[in-house]
């Protein structure tokens, strides 16, 4: 068996986007990943484009490496099923308010109750301790509410938008994959499970206030909130004159070749440019300056200038760019694999590499309730109990 949790067994009763990746994490790391579904499966499966209904192409790379048992926890003898399965889990993982947990009689005094050793991690909108503990959320409520649409309107859009990427569940199940490897090392320790909660607003605002806190960040305030050099309006890919150039020129080195490409050196000499110091207090006119060089030359010339003089440089990135990106290619990061009833699909690499228990593609994304059976019988549920179970699926 293959990967550092391998032996831990995840109950993963979660849905769309958030819970589910931060359980592959925990899948592709090793661990035996049950995925319980309500009977019309999880909605995320009937996100377009698919070849067949309920396998469309996000749920194909959140769920991989994961086990699809059909349960109506609503009904007793499901129910019923479930605790058998959480006597002898590891972890269980949801998604859905806590309050919704209670009502199908989930709660963490209900599982513990039958397994004193689980680790029960929950993510959803809000902390439980403050006023919005009981309000639903999603990925853009919660963008809003992290002032991400602010912050791109501050810097220049047109009008607030969305990040274009569903950044805060992806980053919640990053979070929540990273809570639960260190409460098993705890358990591993003392013997102790626990529950953990894993809030999507705190969680997004460690990281826009880790940026953006700016003059809050002292008692009392002193200076203006929010990172002037992200929030400039030219930190933005620069148009070149064919296109468009991705570049940092950041320390005093950086800046130093930057004026000798363009043939002006004195510039570094200027007060407003001189030191790191006085560029982070005049962002915006520096960016502005650099914007207006680069549309001198065409991309690849920048591309080669910027390149010699040892300032990070890239060419910016359509996503048929990425798919047929050589660095991708040569590391087998978009890897082909043959899915069982979906045929060749391609499916993403584990973004970490490993000298010893390497995570690897294990299982393809399941069909709903491809082992119900399977997983019923290894708990030691009674065959007729499963094919009453089984019996709508």
């Amino acid at each position: 068996m293959a990967g550092p949790l391998a032996g831990v067994r995840v109950l993963d009763l979660s849905t769309v986007v958030m819970g589910p990746y931060g359980t592959q994490i925990l899948g592709d790391f090793g661990a035996d990943v049950i995925k319980i579904e309500p009977p019309e499966g999880d909605v995320i499966r009937y996100a377009w484009p698919f070849r067949h209904p309920g396998m469309g192409s996000i749920f194909l790379n959140t769920n991989r490496n994961k086990r699809s048992v059909v349960l109506d926890l609503k009904k007793p003898a499901a129910l019923e099923a479930f605790l058998l399965l959480a006597k002898t889990s590891d972890v269980l993982v949801y998604n859905v308010r806590p309050q919704a947990m209670a009502r199908l009689k989930l709660s963490y005094e209900d599982v513990f109750a039958v397994n004193r050793k689980i680790i029960y991690v929950g993510c959803f909108g809000y902390s439980q301790r403050g006023p919005n503990a009981a309000k639903a959320a999603y990925d853009d409520m919660i963008q809003g509410a992290s002032g991400i649409p602010w912050l791109l309107h501050k810097q220049g859009a047109s009008e607030p938008r969305y990040a274009p990427m569903i950044v805060a569940d992806r980053s919640v199940g990053q979070q929540v994959a990273s809570a639960v490897s260190a409460a098993l090392y705890y358990r591993e320790k003392t013997g102790k499970g626990q529950k953990i909660d894993v809030p999507m607003y705190e969680h997004l605002l460690q990281m826009i206030l880790g940026d953006h806190l700016g003059g809050y960040t002292f008692e009392p305030q002193h200076g203006e909130p929010g990172y002037h050099r992200i929030l400039a309006p030219d930190r933005r890919p620069y148009q070149t004159r064919d296109g468009y150039v991705c570049t940092l020129i950041y320390n005093d080195k950086q800046w130093k070749a930057f004026f000798e490409v363009i043939g002006k050196p004195e510039m570094l000499q200027a007060k407003e440019y001189a030191t790191q110091q006085a560029r982070s207090q005049n962002y915006t006119k520096a960016y502005a300056f650099v914007a207006e060089e680069l549309k001198k030359r065409t991309t690849d010339e920048w591309l080669e200038a910027l390149g010699r003089a040892d300032i990070p440089v890239q060419r910016m990135n359509s996503l048929d760019d990425i798919v047929a990106d050589p660095h991708l290619a040569a590391i087998g990061y978009l890897k082909t694999v043959e899915h069982p009833s979906e045929g060749r699909i391609k499916v993403l690499a584990v973004p970490s590499e490993w000298s010893e228990s390497v995570p690897e593609y294990r299982r393809h994304a399941p069909r709903l309730g491809e082992h119900t059976r399977e997983v019923l019988a290894q708990a030691g549920l009674a065959e007729e109990k499963i094919a009453e179970l089984t019996k709508s699926i």
